[in-house]
């Protein structure tokens, strides 16, 4: 394992419930896109059950687990996921194959105006306009939040949509990526995120320093050298400290 005394000089950040309370923002998200889909379809008077009654919430919900298992290789791009299942659904709702097409492409981009929809934590704008006088950063996320739609996309140059690229956290290919475009080795980086696994294992195993948000109050007994436990985003400015 790489020394821990190198110098940061570049961080990378997880977005969903590191940044932001996410589980809010999905829960808008979830109910928003499919009741405007139903609405919708409803005015095409297609049918007297409603789409929402033929296939609840629920099973748009079991679909998107058939979807990813049928298709593994792309189960951790969440955006194709849905909306290949909404046009599955659309379908045997009885759509022609273009107006399901149509329509699941509506959906989603209702999807994507509410997943946006979101409050960085307070301290968040102050924090990274004050890192990145020092450090350079990148983001690196499974979510489908598209940062250039964020007001915080100025703070990262680069992101990795690691979802997108079909290689989702755990897998080392996106922490590669970013400290490839980073121009950092990993004994000089460090990751910020709150998942256990999918944030801390794998970056640890290359080398990165950790700072992990223990979101969930995880507290294991045993915190591998290295990885360094924050209640809180806002933490992290107090932690580089000492560790400079």
């Amino acid at each position: 394992m790489t020394s821990l005394i190198s110098p940061l000089t570049a961080l990378t950040f997880d977005l969903d419930d590191t940044l932001w309370d996410n589980h809010g923002v999905m829960v808008a998200t979830e109910n928003g896109h499919y009741d405007w889909l139903d609405d919708a379809i409803a005015r095409l008077d297609i049918q007297r059950e409603r789409m929402s009654e033929r296939f609840p919430l629920g099973a748009y919900q079991e679909r998107r687990q058939q979807v990813a298992q049928r298709e593994p290789l792309r189960r951790g791009d969440f955006t194709w996921i849905r909306q290949q299942s909404l046009l599955e659904m659309l379908r045997e709702y009885g759509l022609r194959p273009q107006d399901a097409e149509d329509y699941a492409a509506a959906a989603m981009e209702q999807f994507m105006i509410f997943r946006h929809q979101l409050t960085p934590y307070p301290e968040v704008e102050a924090l990274l306009d004050e890192l990145s006088q020092r450090y350079a950063l990148a983001a690196i996320t499974n979510g489908n939040v598209q940062i250039t739609r964020l007001s915080l996309a100025r703070h990262f140059p680069i992101a990795i949509a690691a979802g997108e690229m079909l290689a989702p956290k755990p897998d080392a290919r996106p922490f590669l990526a970013a400290l490839a475009r980073l121009g950092s080795p990993p004994s000089q980086a460090m990751h910020i995120g709150d998942s256990w696994r999918e944030d801390v294992l794998p970056a640890r195993r290359l080398g990165m320093r950790v700072a992990w948000i223990d979101k969930h109050g995880e507290r294991p007994g045993d915190i591998p050298d290295g990885v360094f436990r924050l209640d809180h985003i806002r933490e992290l400015p107090a932690l580089l400290a000492r560790l400079s």
